[in-house]
């Protein structure tokens, strides 16, 4: 792989980002190597943007809602990226397509860059490549990252771990008991928006919005700020400017109660963590005693020779 013009990825050449995140996201030891170095250059140019984070369950209409959010915010004179975190796509480079035709729209923006996940590995791996990547777009002069789940379960709680607002979208159907969604991903939520508030449905997302306002009131958050609950239509995209000023109204709030930093301070030292155990599973894989012991360790344990504890300790003991 050839090596990257940071000169031109500060500038906000799209061809010189895509290759810095080829880079990020390739498995070989020595691009590893590379793509370390690169994001220790960039990381005093990275950190300038609002990171939003979007989860919602299938059918909600997260892309609609994404490129109509983002297409405002163009208006709005800001530089849009869109990098999508789905575990759930085990054909490698399945999404790309996908996530074209599904915002076209917005990939033709000049302004606006979007990125499916890798698409193979576990969460893990796909959330810290996008978490590189959000550096990596920041960098490049992005305003506002937007990080779409399109898996379900654990990847929402992976990207509200490296976004500064999470935001839930919803469905107009009153009284439909949290409509899938987990209570922990709502304890999560700094918002919840009711998308396809249009037509026939205005009235019923009206009555949604009060539910959910009330059981928000009930959860408990961190102490500045209570979550809202917005209704828009990206279809008509109507009231898409009320969910950039709630967002907006969070940010200064967000500033003013020294919140911000620390958010981000404890997201990074919990990424410290995670790394040290994925650094330390990839050295288990890589050391060619354990490569040689670990299946018949793994066989004394399924028969019952001896213990899981005691298997793992002779690993470490290994290493």
């Amino acid at each position: 792989m050839s090596t990257i013009d940071v000169e031109k990825l500060f500038q906000g050449n799209r061809r010189a980002l895509a290759k810095a995140i080829t880079l990020v996201e390739s498995k070989l030891d020595k691009h590893r190597q590379q793509a370390q170095g690169l994001l220790e250059k960039i990381l005093p140019h990275s950190g300038n943007s609002i990171r939003i984070g979007i989860t919602g369950i299938p059918g909600v209409g997260k892309s609609t809602f994404i490129e109509a959010f983002g297409m405002y915010l163009i208006a709005q004179g800001k530089k849009v990226a869109v990098l999508a975190v789905d575990p759930s796509s085990p054909v490698a480079g399945g999404s790309i397509l996908g996530d074209k035709t599904r915002m076209e729209l917005l990939s033709r923006e000049e302004n606006a860059f979007i990125r499916p996940s890798p698409s193979e590995g576990a969460l893990g791996g796909v959330a810290l490549k996008t978490r590189e990547t959000m550096l990596l777009c920041e960098a490049a002069g992005y305003d506002v990252i937007i990080i779409e789940t399109v898996g379900v379960g654990q990847s929402e709680y992976e990207v509200a771990s490296m976004v500064d607002f999470f935001l839930v979208l919803m469905m107009p159907n009153a009284g439909d008991e949290l409509q899938g969604i987990k209570k922990g991903i709502m304890e999560l939520a700094d918002a919840l928006v009711i998308n396809k508030a249009d037509g026939e449905s205005i009235n019923l997302a009206t009555q949604t919005q009060g539910q959910y306002q009330n059981a928000m009131n009930l959860l408990h958050h961190n102490s500045f700020w209570t979550p809202l609950v917005k209704t828009c239509s990206s279809v008509t995209r109507e009231r898409i400017e009320d969910v950039w000023e709630m967002i907006v109204e969070y940010y200064y709030a967000a500033l003013e109660e020294k919140y911000f930093d620390k958010k981000r301070a404890r997201q990074n030292t919990e990424w410290m963590r995670r790394l040290m155990h994925e650094m330390l599973e990839l050295k288990l894989s890589q050391n060619p005693q354990i490569k040689q012991k670990f299946p018949q360790l793994e066989a004394q344990v399924t028969s019952g020779a001896t213990t899981p504890y005691a298997a793992a300790k002779q690993i470490i003991d290994l290493l």
